[in-house]
């Protein structure tokens, strides 16, 4: 697929790998991660007001660099080359695309503060049950007057330690599995009725179990349709799903690159065993496989756009290509490293465990190879 970036995405591109180069070395993202609060929060606010990157997909008229799609996919690989633990996949592509999607004055007001980088968004969805069944509830929601009751139980939140607002699914109808019957809310992450455990993941991002308690939240918390916001939540889920590929792009050029460095300088019989015949294959393999990845996050991102069916056929294809891409280059960076591409010191470790953490979020290869073939099997 042959595809250019125009003159406004090539500056998006070199500015933000710019930026990461200067500020967001290997020994600076360790120190972050170790930290009490795991992260830096200037950081978050230089994208937000010294490059305008969290303005990337939002109009222009509401702030944004007029951007969309394209414009994630842009940052998310270079993200991904940083293994950088921002917030941005959570907040401006699902949360900026879910209130992008249902509009109004509430979504323009906070997506000015997504804009400005004074909000943060964990989408809190999956549940110890679900696994990739979006629709497999038993967080509820009841009606309570003008507003609502929460009660339920939310698991792996990334990023709700930091989150100013909470984007939450829940049963307002229906059976458990039933696919009407989903709601969508948009809450602030401080209301009283919200118990949060925070952990650190493998992959060096923060995660929480929310549970609601009896949390009473107001009418216009509902965002879209009471009972029909499934469409919605599938819509802004595969969106984060060709993101989370191009960011899986980013983390697989860098294995690439780092184990080709590693080879140059790694001797044997007094060659270096990058001059072996094996390892020049397998570095080639691993090659491809970076610019498959790049060429399949492509065309996902091209046809978010299109009818659902497509949309979905589509990220699918992408995604399973992916997870076993992820497997392939992860699995042979490490190898040809030997055991001290495991160690903590060194950076391919880390890239290895955001590889592995990519290829079961948002769905499995097993996953999406069955929705794909659900989705090209004839009526």
């Amino acid at each position: 697929m042959n595809f250019t970036y125009n003159e406004t995405q090539e500056m998006l591109r070199d500015t933000l790998a710019r930026f990461l180069a200067d500020t967001y070395d290997f020994e600076t993202r360790r120190k972050m991660v170790a930290s009490d609060a795991g992260r830096d929060p200037g950081i978050w606010r230089a994208l937000a007001t010294e490059l305008g990157i969290l303005g990337a997909p939002f109009a222009e008229d509401q702030g944004g660099l007029g951007g969309g799609a394209v414009e994630n996919m842009i940052v998310m690989e270079q993200l991904g080359e940083a293994i950088a633990i921002e917030p941005y996949l959570q907040t401006v592509v699902i949360g900026g695309g879910a209130l992008k999607a249902t509009g109004g004055a509430q979504a323009e007001a906070l997506i000015t503060q997504i804009i400005g980088g004074d909000a943060i968004i964990a989408f809190a969805y999956a549940e110890p049950q679900s696994r990739y069944e979006l629709h497999n509830l038993r967080t509820a929601a009841k009606k309570d007057g003008a507003g609502w009751v929460l009660n339920g139980h939310k698991a792996v939140v990334y990023a709700a330690p930091w989150a100013t607002h909470l984007l939450v699914t829940a049963r307002t109808g229906g059976s458990q599995r039933d696919p009407d019957g989903v709601s969508l809310f948009l809450i602030e992450a401080n209301r009283p009725g919200i118990v949060r455990r925070d952990y650190p993941t493998v992959d060096g991002f923060r995660a929480s179990e929310i549970y609601f308690e009896n949390c009473s939240l107001p009418g216009d918390a509902l965002v879209g349709s009471e009972g029909g916001a499934l469409p919605l939540v599938e819509q802004v889920v595969d969106e984060a799903t060709a993101a989370i590929c191009a960011e899986a792009t980013g983390v697989m050029r860098r294995l690439h690159a780092g184990t080709m460095d590693y080879a140059r300088q790694r001797k044997q019989f007094g060659r270096p065993i990058s001059e072996f015949q094996v390892l020049q294959h397998r570095m080639v393999d691993m090659f491809m496989e970076v610019e498959q990845a790049a060429s399949m996050t492509l065309m996902a991102t091209l046809k978010l756009d299109l009818p659902a069916p497509e949309r979905m056929a589509a990220v699918s294809q992408a995604k399973a290509k992916i997870g076993k891409g992820l497997k392939f280059v992860g699995q042979n960076a490490i190898q040809t490293h030997g055991g001290i591409g495991i160690t903590d010191e060194l950076a391919i470790g880390h890239y290895f465990k955001r590889a592995t953490m990519i290829e079961g979020q948002f769905g499995s290869v097993d996953h999406h190879l069955g929705r794909f073939e659900r989705l090209s099997m004839p009526d």
